[in-house]
């Protein structure tokens, strides 16, 4: 059964969890094989309709640094109830994660390819959240909270002290060390709060 992510928050810390002004991404996974999985939150209070809202990514070094390679839609119909999660998730993932999976996507991170959840069209969008940036390949993945590499062969998840996405501000929003990161960085293959 999909956890709620608000029960995730109060697990990793007592701080009190304020209502949100737009999703953004709650969990983000690079496990070993295709254990892959991005996870969005909902806490604005009502449940949301995702068919305004996609999923863009690069893969490694984009053509245009800066600009997204691929445009990627929530399927039709695809809505996140307020105060849940929609988990995005690679196919042949665990079945720990493919049990939460609310969509399937098949080219999930392998630790240096960045996504953004954006709202609007592929022509003309604001990003809301990033993890990692479109501007070119960082090596093995981006550093977070003072953890080299962190994007690869960990999961992330996003402090309850966060109620919204980064707005592109991915550097920020990783920090350089624990106390100024939105992320808690966990260990390859730790599905614990899926």
């Amino acid at each position: 059964m999909k956890k709620l992510y608000i029960l995730l928050l109060s697990l990793i810390t007592t701080a009190s969890f304020s209502q949100a002004t737009d999703l953004f991404f709650s969990q983000y996974g690079e496990g070993s094989g295709n254990n892959k999985f991005l996870e969005i939150y909902n806490g604005t209070g009502q449940d949301v309709d995702l068919s305004n809202y996609a999923f863009p990514s690069v893969a490694n070094t984009p053509d245009v640094p800066g600009t997204h390679e691929y445009w990627n839609d929530f399927p039709e119909g695809a809505v996140v109830a307020n105060g849940d999660v929609y988990v995005i998730a690679h196919p042949s993932a665990s079945d720990e994660i493919t049990a939460t999976a609310d969509h399937f996507h098949q080219y999930l991170s392998n630790g240096d390819d960045g996504y953004a959840l954006a709202l609007g069209t592929e022509d003309q969008y604001s990003v809301i959240d990033f993890i990692g940036d479109f501007n070119g390949d960082p090596g093995e993945g981006w550093d977070v909270a003072g953890v080299t590499n962190a994007t690869k062969d960990h999961t992330l998840v996003r402090k309850s002290t966060v109620t919204l996405g980064n707005g592109g501000q991915w550097e920020a929003s990783a920090g350089s060390e624990p106390s100024d990161s939105e992320w808690v960085v966990l260990d390859q293959n730790d599905w614990t709060y899926v």
